[in-house]
């Protein structure tokens, strides 16, 4: 069995946040190391905060349920032994929260109070299929956040267990997954090619840019197109 790939040190991770996240995915293509359907939450998921920057870090997992009251008294006890196996991951940190109630999405986990626990316990963002809350908070906090939407209560929000494999918006994420995420959605970056991946971001970029600056010149050749085209899809 071979070991897994090393972690990324800080200037590559930095290199990895310089790129969107349609950029990252199209050199992830390049590899061939899974499907080009695969490998990124669909349509449900979307970024709060569309205009900040990407979000790069290794993903921590927890469930959650947002539905009932206890059976004893009006809420859940907060379970706060997660956060010890939350410390121990490799940071940065993006907590990625598996929503298991039936309609998930009504009411939230996080809000401003937990945005700032989680940015303290060192995470820069967090990922659900559920809702959010306390929207201006989470932001003031610097938090980056993706959810399916936002919400009004954090309901019977409780923590149903951690550190196990979790799905969110169709993609399976497991603890210690590298995964970048942007106004476009998130992606699971492998972590074999991670630091490949801004070098041949750089070279496709360039043969797209060769593509749009023909497409600018306002001279229209038919040949001379499909020969440009034909550098970025080489199927063409």
């Amino acid at each position: 069995m071979n070991p897994p790939p090393p972690l990324l040190g800080q200037s590559e991770l930095e290199a990895l946040r310089q790129l969107d996240t349609c950029t990252v995915s199209n050199a992830i293509e390049t590899f061939n190391v899974r499907l080009r359907n695969t490998g990124f939450t669909d349509a449900s998921i979307r970024s709060l905060f569309p205009d900040n920057p990407p979000l790069v870090g290794y993903a921590v997992t927890v469930r959650i349920s947002c539905s009932g009251p206890p059976i004893e008294g009006h809420v859940a006890p907060e379970r706060t032994d997660w956060w010890q196996s939350l410390i121990a991951a490799p940071t940065p940190r993006i907590v990625v929260i598996e929503d298991v109630t039936p309609h998930p999405g009504n009411a939230s986990f996080i809000g401003e109070v937990h945005a700032h626990v989680l940015k303290a316990l060192g995470c820069l963002g967090a990922i659900t299929n559920g809702a959010a809350h306390d929207l201006p908070g989470i932001h003031a906090a610097g938090f980056q956040m993706f959810a399916a939407n936002p919400a009004v209560s954090h309901g019977y929000a409780h923590i149903v267990d951690f550190g196990r494999p979790v799905e969110v918006g169709g993609l399976r994420i497991q603890p210690g997954d590298l995964l970048h995420a942007d106004r476009h959605g998130v992606l699971n970056v492998p972590l074999g090619i991670a630091t490949r991946i801004p070098e041949v971001a750089r070279q496709q970029q360039e043969l797209e840019n060769r593509v749009i600056e023909f497409c600018q010149t306002g001279t229209f050749d038919l040949r001379r197109l499909r020969d440009a085209v034909r550098g970025v899809f080489p199927d063409a």
